[in-house]
């Protein structure tokens, strides 16, 4: 069954809704975001979320210690890179930790995923660019080794067709949101979509 992970949270509410929905993670975003919180806000978000959701650290280019303290203060257990990090990074990275690492990989236009496959991640991320709410060709998904995350554009519109491409999970944001926040109805009908149609 596909997993989901609903990314951006910011506020309580959006972890109220979560709670109700259950997803598998959640993501907080620590780059340059109009989602964008601060590890404090993070913390206080995390105190509140049920123990069986998964949480993410979205990170842009960041110091690694910066993440790794983060890692260590138990604001999250997962590990998101999303910038420029290339494999000796993420090989810095895991000898810092055992937490597992999602690398985001963003398909441009022409594009193939077996580029990708030997990545020391431990997932990757498909997405058009940095969280920027568009779908990309999902032509270009070829052969990928790693177990990986559909990120770009996905919502209740076309939640079928991504799952067709047997994803290790979903990741949306946008998707999920109503005038730019997280919409708990949304939030509840997009899991329950997914966990009706995957076997």
């Amino acid at each position: 069954m596909a997993k989901v992970k609903i990314c951006g949270l910011s506020r309580a509410a959006d972890v109220e809704a979560v709670n109700e929905a259950m997803p598998e993670y959640i993501g907080f975003v620590f780059a340059e975001s109009r989602r964008k919180i601060t590890p404090m806000e993070a913390m206080a978000l995390r105190e509140k979320l049920a123990p069986d959701i998964v949480p993410v650290g979205v990170f842009v280019d960041e110091r690694p210690e910066s993440i790794i303290d983060l890692v260590r203060h138990g604001v999250i257990d997962v590990i998101q890179l999303h910038g420029a990090e290339d494999e000796a990074y993420v090989s810095k990275l895991k000898a810092m930790t055992d937490k597992p690492l999602i690398k985001a990989i963003a398909i441009q236009k022409g594009d193939e995923t077996w580029r990708w496959a030997d990545s020391e991640a431990d997932f990757l991320l498909l997405d058009s660019g940095a969280g920027c709410g568009k779908v990309f060709d999902w032509n270009c998904i070829g052969r990928i080794n790693t177990a990986w995350f559909l990120a770009g554009g996905i919502s209740l519109e076309n939640i079928d067709e991504a799952l067709r491409l047997r994803p290790f999970a979903i990741d949306v944001s946008s998707g999920v949101e109503t005038h730019g926040v997280k919409d708990p109805a949304k939030i509840k009908e997009f899991v329950k979509k997914v966990r009706e149609q995957t076997p």
